[in-house]
């Protein structure tokens, strides 16, 4: 948007956390986008836009690594964001085949709020055993290798 391209943002519709149609950071920060409930409507809607950000890929189904695909064949770059390993640290949805095609991956990390390390796991705090909870704050818990398993061996949650 700094450069003054088109950029157009989606999310999938049941993420309804902190907004209807924003994508809302946890600290609270927002940016206009468009729910869709399956990937197929993001290349109805991209039209003439020069960026697509996807935000939350690992709620999609894998015909969004086809989607993606398609948008980067056509000349538009795509961003995605997502989680890449569910509550059991098992690989999420579509984000394993989506970064084996990505020209770039960048892994963000947390910090672990057991021990302060680097954090890739999303540790959940409920007994829920369902693949997909939409949690806010409170919900998960960012936490390090070591720390997650101590976590699931002991079924902390």
């Amino acid at each position: 948007m700094i450069a003054k391209q088109k950029v157009e943002i989606f999310k999938p519709a049941i993420d309804k956390r902190y907004h209807e149609e924003d994508v809302v950071s946890h600290d609270e920060r927002a940016i206009r986008s468009t729910p869709v409930n399956f990937p197929s409507d993001i290349l109805l809607l991209t039209g003439e836009c020069d960026v697509v950000g996807i935000d939350e890929a690992q709620f999609f189904d894998d015909s969004l690594t086809e989607v993606i695909v398609e948008l980067a064949n056509g000349g538009k770059r795509v961003i995605i964001a997502g989680l890449d390993m569910d509550f059991e640290g098992k690989p999420f949805g579509p984000l394993p085949s989506i970064m084996s095609i990505a020209e770039y991956v960048t892994k963000l990390h947390a910090i672990c709020a057991r021990c302060g390390s680097l954090a890739s796991y999303s540790f959940r705090l409920s007994g829920l055993n369902e693949k997909v909870v939409l949690g806010e704050k409170g919900h998960y818990e960012a936490r390090c290798r070591k720390c997650f398993l101590e976590g699931m061996s002991t079924n902390e949650h």
